[in-house]
């Protein structure tokens, strides 16, 4: 019987300088104090990541977020309930996320959204579409009311979020995290001035039409974000993700771009502060 190879040890790429991370679970990753949060950015930083966004998707995971904004000046936070759990936005959470996304180091209400994935796989315990739905409105409102950048988390629901985003009010930026939709749609978002932010799995082969979306998206309208723990990068894919393994997956970005990383790490970081207004 053949022995599996073993998993590579990830380690970062080679040093980029101005690298973010536009999106973050912290908390999922294990940091959890401020110790936890250091450590984290200083392993980062020593890759060339200067900025991180952490993100809630869960009123819990949320307060965390805000916490490590609050432990670390580096860190930024956005908070919100997963779509996939939006049946868990009562009252009293929608009370405490409008507080939260009035916070100075609160940058961005999500991630917010439309999952069909996971309905169509019948996991127990997903939220129905239509409450997903409400609470995928709820979150765009508060973005515009604190005027902070809306983060939408899109897995299998095109249409649906394309038909929402079209008749409500719109926030000053809308980001959709993990891009992992068809070029179709890549294009329509880009039409609409939304941004792009890409994660590992740019990286995977098979993803050929993301790194063509990747290209497709003009200076201004793209990000990179590990989304750690999860979406590892090649080559350290199914091992766990952190911040300062980012640089493998600009690489890759500026390679579908014709670009020198260094140019697109520059370029990222302009947008970064620009959407969430650091």
């Amino acid at each position: 019987m053949s022995k599996k190879k073993p998993r590579p040890t990830p380690v970062p790429a080679e040093r980029i300088e101005h690298l973010i991370d536009a999106h973050t679970h912290l908390a999922s990753c294990g940091a959890r104090t401020k110790g936890d949060v250091d450590a984290f950015v200083a392993r980062a930083l020593d890759a060339g990541v200067e900025r991180i966004c952490t993100v809630g998707d869960g009123l819990e995971e949320a307060e965390l977020a805000l916490q490590a904004a609050h432990f670390n000046d580096r860190v930024f936070a956005a908070c919100a309930i997963h779509p996939t759990r939006a049946q868990e936005l009562g009252d009293d959470a929608r009370a405490r996320l409008a507080a939260m996304a009035a916070d100075e180091r609160c940058v961005a209400v999500g991630e917010t959204g439309i999952d069909t994935y996971w309905l169509k796989h019948d996991a127990e315990g997903t939220a129905p579409l239509e409450v997903q739905e409400e609470a995928f409105r709820f979150h765009i409102d508060l973005a515009v009311q604190s005027g902070k950048a809306l983060m939408i988390h899109n897995r299998e629901g095109d249409a649906d979020m394309l038909r929402i985003l079209d008749d409500a009010p719109r926030p000053k930026h809308v980001i959709l995290h993990c891009f992992s939709s068809p070029l179709d749609v890549a294009r329509e978002a880009i039409e609409r001035g939304y941004v792009l932010s890409f994660a590992g799995n740019v990286t995977f082969k098979r993803n050929e039409e993301l790194r063509q979306a990747a290209a497709l998206a003009p200076a201004g309208q793209l990000l990179v974000e590990t989304d750690a723990p999860y979406m590892t990068p090649e080559p350290f894919r199914g091992a766990k993700n952190e911040p300062s393994l980012i640089g493998h997956t600009a690489k890759v970005l500026a390679d579908a771009r014709g670009m020198e990383v260094a140019d697109v790490a520059r370029e990222i970081s302009e947008t970064f502060a620009r959407v969430y207004g650091v």
